[in-house]
């Protein structure tokens, strides 16, 4: 089911008395990416997707974001949906804004799931690689770097053998709103460093990475989960960035356990 929840796109699944479980997808994908753990999930967990702002099918605006307005965004749905202490689940900018979460209003959340992430802000070689991306969308169209960017995300194994598929990931991606990517590029740019709060999270968490990751390797994610007390790390096999999408079968296995030991 979808509803429309201060402008943004949010799809429901499951029964709404159920622990709930949210989900917050990549940059630049949409809800969709979770699809594999929703259709498992959802037969025992209330399960929200939903598009942040300036992708999908959610508005995109003047497309002036930060990961402030992200966590804000966020924290209205937790309240107009009226979830009591949901599960946090996030990849990449997702886990981005779910750190960000934590640090204002930990609270509010039973567990947290990180996947493919990282605590740390841009440094200064970061930022200029943003920075650079959004000039090239400017100069180019966005197609181009969408292609770039999204053949970076995925480990070989599924180039390889999920073609159509992939081909289909950056055919979608390309085709939203360059002001909504640039948006994007923009909070990630401009987000604060969680590292330091890391060690405060007091709710069970899991860390999850895949093995061939690129983007946050294995060794930066062990990190991580390492400064997160009680955190299991969980390394997904045949995966790059986007564990969720190449290895679903394990990826839903992990999270299970988390959840059965709630």
């Amino acid at each position: 089911m979808k509803e429309i929840i201060n402008g943004l796109s949010v799809f429901l699944e499951g029964n709404s008395k159920n622990q709930s479980i949210l989900f917050l997808h990549g940059f630049p994908y949409d809800h969709t990416m979770w699809k594999e753990q929703v259709e498992v999930l959802s037969k025992k967990y209330f399960c929200i997707t939903y598009d942040i702002r300036g992708l999908g099918d959610s508005p995109v605006g003047d497309g002036q974001y930060t990961m402030e307005s992200f966590v804000d965004d966020l924290e209205t749905i937790i309240n107009e949906l009226k979830l009591e202490k949901p599960i946090l689940c996030g990849l990449s900018m997702g886990g981005y804004i779910s750190l960000r979460a934590l640090e204002r209003m930990e609270a509010k959340f039973s567990a947290v799931v990180l996947c493919d992430t990282r605590s740390e802000a841009d440094n200064n070689e970061g930022k200029l690689k943003r920075a650079a991306a959004i000039k090239r969308i400017n100069t180019e169209g966005l197609a181009p770097f969408a292609k770039d960017f999204i053949t970076n995300c995925y480990g070989d194994h599924y180039k390889q053998n999920d073609k159509n598929d992939f081909e289909n990931r950056v055919a979608k991606s390309s085709a939203f709103d360059p002001i909504g990517v640039k948006g994007s590029l923009l909070a990630m740019l401009g987000r604060n460093d969680t590292t330091e709060y890391l060690d405060k999270i007091n709710i069970p968490s899991l860390v999850i990475c895949g093995e061939h990751d690129a983007l946050t390797p294995p060794p930066v994610m062990q990190s991580m989960a390492e400064k997160i007390n009680g955190a299991e790390f969980v390394i997904i096999k045949n995966s790059g960035h986007m564990s969720p999408i190449e290895n679903p079968l394990e990826v839903n296995k992990a999270i299970n356990e988390l959840l059965e030991k709630l």
